[in-house]
């Protein structure tokens, strides 16, 4: 009975001993916090790594496909290539160990389709290094890991999406008359049509290029730009054109064909010395019809072109008078409602205002809908800018080059 009684005394002093209960709580629970922490801190450190190697090969691997389809690099030099972009963009973060470790690892694989110039590429790169545990997680795991990881990117060759284009020109009589370019070709003068002295002609020196002249070469840029798009596909089946004419009657157009020949042979056509007035309702008109009609999406879709992009490039030097000489408003109503309904169609419009005065210039501006797509040209050069900046902004966004 008194050993009994002694041991329990002895349990019941040491339970009531706290400070020796939280030694033994804290001798065992202090080495599982701190393998938490340990742990935490591993896991931590292997998440940024790798990271940090996903950032790089992705780097190199799109790097590369651009590389390659840009025509930039072989696919010989794939390998060296990746290899310099991936070390390139992790070596601050990384010991040259390491770093060295990687360029070792890494394995650019290199796949194609197409031939030429239209080949598309698919690069995979790989590549691991050797991830550096901390010192202080050293008592619970022995030695360090391995991050590994991988990256697949695609480039594409220039492709363009198909487009119909209809070409909206004034050959009113004031398209006669000069501009303030000289004709070099005609070093003793001319006979030139004046508007102070219309229908008469004058001859006078210098001789000037008269308006319809440098439509011409205007419309030619144009097409040039037209040609370059379709330069990406050897089937000519991406561009279509066509061309209407109007004074204060609409002449007979030439229809949306493929490519920019019969349009160019209009515009060509077109007499060096027009007559008329100015009306543009029914050019407006022939060219939304025909870029909507249900013929032009089949004409495109038998092609293979599922989608395309409408535009129209309207051209006045004037502003719509008729028959008559004097400012019509009711026809600037008429064709607005054209131009309304065009770019409701998705038809995308594009006006050049050609020394036109101020009641012209305001109904082009309201035709396009966007006031970056209107144009105000003054004398020659600023025409052919103009229509070569048409061109350059239907190529933007027909042309994309994709990762």
């Amino acid at each position: 009975m008194r050993i009994h009684g002694s041991l329990k005394s002895m349990a019941g002093r040491l339970a009531g001993n706290k400070q020796g209960n939280f030694g033994i709580l804290s001798a065992i629970l202090i080495p599982v916090i701190l393998g938490a922490v340990a742990v935490s801190l591993d896991i931590s450190k292997l998440l940024s790594d790798k990271s940090k190697l996903s950032e790089s090969l992705d780097a190199a691997s799109l790097a590369t496909a651009s590389a390659l389809t840009n025509g930039d690099i072989t696919t010989s030099q794939a390998q060296n290539f990746a290899m310099r972009i991936a070390s390139g963009q992790i070596s601050s973060t990384l010991s040259d160990a390491q770093v060295k470790e990687l360029k070792a690892s890494l394995v650019a694989t290199v796949t194609s389709q197409g031939s030429g110039n239209k080949k598309d590429y698919t690069v995979k790169v790989t590549g691991k290094f050797t991830s550096q545990m901390l010192a202080f997680s050293a008592f619970h795991s022995a030695g360090n890991r391995t991050v590994g990881g991988s990256s697949t990117a695609t480039s594409q060759a220039q492709t363009a999406t198909a487009l119909s284009l209809y070409l909206v020109v004034d050959r009113s009589g004031s398209m006669s008359w000069p501009t303030n370019t000289q004709d070099t070709s005609q070093p003793n003068g001319c006979w030139q049509y004046f508007e102070d002295n219309w229908p008469y002609q004058s001859y006078g020196k210098p001789c000037y290029i008269n308006k319809m002249s440098s439509l011409k070469t205007a419309a030619a840029a144009l097409f040039d730009q037209m040609d370059s798009i379709e330069s990406v596909d050897t089937t000519n089946s991406l561009v279509r054109t066509g061309v209407v004419s109007f004074n204060d009657q609409t002449q007979t157009p030439s229809n949306l064909a493929w490519g920019t020949k019969s349009s160019r042979d209009y515009v060509t056509a077109l007499p060096a010395n027009p007559t008329g007035g100015t009306d543009m309702t029914g050019g407006m008109s022939t060219a939304n019809s025909a870029l909507n009609a249900a013929t032009e999406a089949s004409t495109q879709t038998s092609k293979g072109n599922k989608q395309f992009k409408k535009f129209i490039v309207l051209m006045t030097d004037g502003e719509n008078t008729g028959n008559s000489g004097n400012w019509n408003p009711a026809l600037d109503s008429k064709t607005l409602a054209t131009c309304t309904a065009a770019r409701s169609a998705g038809v995308i419009i594009f006006t050049v205002a050609y020394m036109a005065p101020p009641n012209g210039e305001a109904l082009l501006k309201s035709c396009s809908g966007d006031a970056s797509n209107a144009y105000k040209a003054s004398d020659m050069p600023s025409l052919i800018r103009a229509f070569s900046d048409i061109g350059g902004k239907v190529a933007n966004q027909t042309t994309r080059m994709t990762n």
